[in-house]
């Protein structure tokens, strides 16, 4: 069953999407996003674990732990995405297949969001599609894994 399993992180300040910035991030909650996410994953008979965290350390245990029963990783590492060479370094350590999602295109906002630790490890980055980004990012690992 380990490569039948998904893990999804989301980064800091995503708890509060919804309710954030509606007009960068959209109206869609944290927990619509992951139905959304199980749903997807359910009609490929893949399983999904979430977890989201403010804190670094947090989301690396919880990639680390991924080796252990999951195929792949969808990841949106919020802010971490252009400071955290720690989260970049763990994606790399797993060994498994990576897909970064943004809700928004971080290419068209300030500059300091242009750069991303974590593309250089993940196989494919997803910019600017919304919610939608997620479900692109689901059926990209389904494939992989079948």
């Amino acid at each position: 069953m380990t490569a039948r399993r998904l893990l999804l992180v989301n980064g800091p300040n995503l708890n509060l999407l919804g309710t954030r910035q509606p007009e960068i991030y959209g109206t869609t909650t944290l927990a619509q996003i992951e139905q959304q996410v199980t749903e997807t994953a359910a009609g490929f008979g893949l399983e999904v674990r979430a977890v989201q965290s403010n804190h670094e350390g947090e989301l690396i245990d919880a990639i680390q732990a991924a080796r252990a029963d999951c195929g792949g990783i969808i990841i949106n590492p919020a802010a971490y995405s252009h400071t955290s060479v720690a989260l970049r370094d763990a994606l790399s350590a797993v060994d498994l297949p990576v897909v970064e999602v943004h809700l928004s295109n971080i290419h068209t906002r300030e500059p300091f969001r242009h750069h991303s630790y974590v593309s250089a490890v993940a196989r494919v980055v997803i910019a600017g599609a919304g919610p939608a980004g997620y479900e692109y990012a689901v059926r990209y690992l389904a494939e992989q894994l079948s």
